[in-house]
């Protein structure tokens, strides 16, 4: 009998328990005597001739790899493979190439590791190509719809905790206000925990609208009122300026990604208060990290549970955290209901409660 043989790869932005994740489905596909197809750097590796993939064994993947940071199969976020950028600057469809690859390597079907847009791009690609996908969020920004977990995403937010506690002291020593600008493509996730787990007295998220005065007023009320020589401001970086742009910075190539409110904001409260003021720019900081013990947790029931769908012939779905339960849900249905921060949610009003000001 041959063999049934499933691929396994990870797309978008790297982040902490992507090893765990390929870890756990090696591990229950072996059991169920499958082998395991790693794909190389998404999609990427099956655009290429030869084809990059590498065959995952059990004995690959001790009890180390799933301390791991980053993706050992690779990843990409760029070269959409519907309107791939072409060097003579052209975009061309080369999905059917993929789909090529996918059915030369004989997979049944493919497990994929990915955010809302990786998701999308392997769902179109699956129907097009009439292949099972399986698939598993992880997005450090906690943006996936119908799941209230997503790998990376409590990495990230220890590592954005760690930050401010470690300015804060700082903060004290120089009676300075220090202001923290974290990762958020969209929704203020990160930002919101991170302030409230780390006694932030400012928290700003792109999904409520700031008054800068209101910021400084909230700052000046933390030095004259409560006596208290510092003061700690948390910042989403897809925050916007008053004025409502989106501060970009540009990278080689022209590619711009979210960047520099942090600065801008930090500058806005110097010139209201008169504190001194610096800025914390965290960054792929909060990518790289070992997974913490939660998300290795998350990571290794979703790969259980993502070999249990494929053995099933449950396709076309994605696995999600709810109620302490692995469940799975429509991939559509994910993809469709973005999980921004819940302006009037448990969160927000846990963070009005405690005294710390949104900026409204």
């Amino acid at each position: 009998m041959t063999r049934k043989r499933i691929g396994i790869l990870t797309s978008g932005g790297d982040c902490a328990g992507l090893n765990a994740v390929i870890r756990a489905v090696v591990h229950a596909a072996t059991e169920k005597n499958w082998e395991v197809i790693g794909l190389e750097d998404g999609t990427a590796g099956l655009l290429d001739r030869p084809l990059r993939y590498k065959v995952l064994t059990k004995e690959m993947f001790d009890t180390t790899i799933m301390r791991l940071g980053g993706t050992i199969l690779g990843t990409t976020n760029k070269g959409n493979p519907f309107q791939f950028p072409m060097p003579d600057g052209t975009l061309k469809d080369r999905s059917n190439e993929i789909i090529e690859g996918i059915h030369e390597l004989g997979l049944e079907a493919v497990i994929g590791i990915g955010g809302d847009g990786s998701m999308a791009i392997l769902r179109t690609l699956a129907q097009r190509g009439k292949f099972g996908l399986v698939c598993v969020p992880k997005t450090i920004d906690n943006d996936v719809g119908r799941t209230e977990m997503s790998v990376g995403f409590e990495t990230a937010l220890y590592v954005a905790t760690e930050a401010l506690d470690r300015l804060q002291p700082t903060a004290a020593s120089h009676d300075r206000v220090m202001v923290l600008e974290v990762m958020g493509r969209d929704a203020g996730n990160i930002a919101l925990s991170t302030g409230i787990a780390g006694g932030a007295d400012v928290i700003l998220l792109p999904e409520i609208p700031y008054n800068i005065d209101k910021v400084a007023a909230k700052i000046i009320k933390v030095r004259d009122t409560e006596q208290r020589n510092f003061a700690l401001v948390v910042v989403s970086e897809a925050v916007k300026t008053v004025e409502g742009s989106a501060k970009q910075m540009e990278y080689a190539g022209g590619e711009k990604r979210f960047g520099g409110i942090g600065y801008h904001i930090g500058e806005q409260i110097a010139q209201k208060t008169g504190f001194e003021t610096r800025v914390t720019v965290l960054g792929h900081v909060q990518r790289g990290a070992q997974p913490i013990p939660s998300d290795r947790l998350v990571a290794a029931a979703f790969g259980v549970k993502a070999v249990e769908l494929v053995a099933d012939g449950k396709f076309d779905r994605m696995v999600a955290w709810s109620n302490r339960q692995v469940i799975d849900v429509s991939i559509e249905e994910a993809i469709a209901s973005y999980q921004t921060v819940d302006v009037n949610g448990t969160l927000v009003n846990t963070a009005r409660a405690l005294g710390i000001c949104m900026g409204d």
